[in-house]
């Protein structure tokens, strides 16, 4: 009995003396690792087109029949020269009558301030028509040239004549057909100005973009780099492929006669 409770004793001695002996474990360290900062982009790219910094739709304002195509497609024409003409027959003879009445009012305003012999007993005097009658004819004969000047003006709107200097484009009418008020009948544009103009630059890397910027123009057909900036920045954005994309125009530093409208291109742009 004695012996069982030394051998006891000293099993729980050895096992204190353990317990001592045992050191806490040392945590293994921990790397931690910053978080780089987004690199900066400093460039942004996107296909584009060459076209002209002046293009015009022509219509005229009233409706007709073709009378002469004056102009062929691919021809320079100076600005105010006639390019296509209506039939404007009826027009020409209500120019004749407005001219007609105008001459008629004229005479009764002359009539009017015509000076007339009046006998008095104190001699001959001389009078004009009564100031009211000649206010009147006045007013008629404004109103009279006022409606010449109206017929005048859709007369020569019969005429249709370049705004510009440029090239005929594309003549979609001919001499007998009929036209309607706004329909294009000639495409006009200055192809000794052109320009360049994205077509899928996103939404993401539009706001990027600040006019001003340099930018690098790569047209592939002529393996040639033009430089340029950044001149305008579309208000209102587009869709390709339903991706939402905004037009910017790039203008170039110097022309090149090699650049044709519809080229197609990429740009490089500067944003930083």
């Amino acid at each position: 009995m004695r012996q069982m409770l030394w051998t006891s004793l000293l099993v729980g001695a050895v096992l204190v003396a353990s317990c001592g002996s045992a050191t806490t474990p040392t945590p293994a360290p921990v790397l931690v690792l910053g978080t780089p900062e987004a690199a900066k982009v400093t460039r942004v790219s996107a296909s584009a087109e060459v076209v002209p910094v002046l293009t015009s739709q022509l219509s005229f304002v009233l409706s007709g029949q073709v009378k002469t195509v004056d102009v062929e497609e691919g021809e320079i024409v100076q600005k105010g020269q006639p390019l296509v003409t209506l039939d404007t027959t009826e027009l020409e003879f209500a120019v004749a009558a407005a001219e007609a009445v105008v001459r008629g009012k004229e005479l009764e305003a002359e009539i009017q301030r015509f000076r007339r012999k009046d006998f008095t007993s104190e001699g001959i005097k001389y009078s004009s028509g009564p100031r009211e009658l000649i206010e009147v004819a006045d007013a008629r004969l404004a109103q009279a040239q006022a409606a010449l000047e109206s017929t005048e003006a859709m007369l020569a709107e019969g005429t249709l004549v370049a705004p510009y200097e440029g090239t005929v484009v594309n003549i979609d009418v001919k001499p007998g057909e009929y036209v309607s008020p706004g329909q294009v009948v000639l495409l006009l544009a200055n192809l000794s100005i052109l320009q360049i103009e994205t077509t899928d630059l996103s939404e993401r890397n539009a706001t990027l973009v600040k006019t001003g910027q340099p930018a690098t123009v790569f047209v592939e057909a002529l393996g040639k780099e033009f430089p340029g900036t950044i001149s305008a920045i579309s208000p209102l954005a587009g869709t390709i492929g339903g991706d939402v994309v905004f037009k910017v125009t790039v203008e170039l530093d110097q022309q090149s006669q090699d650049l044709l409208w519809g080229m197609s291109a990429d740009v490089d742009i500067n944003v930083d």
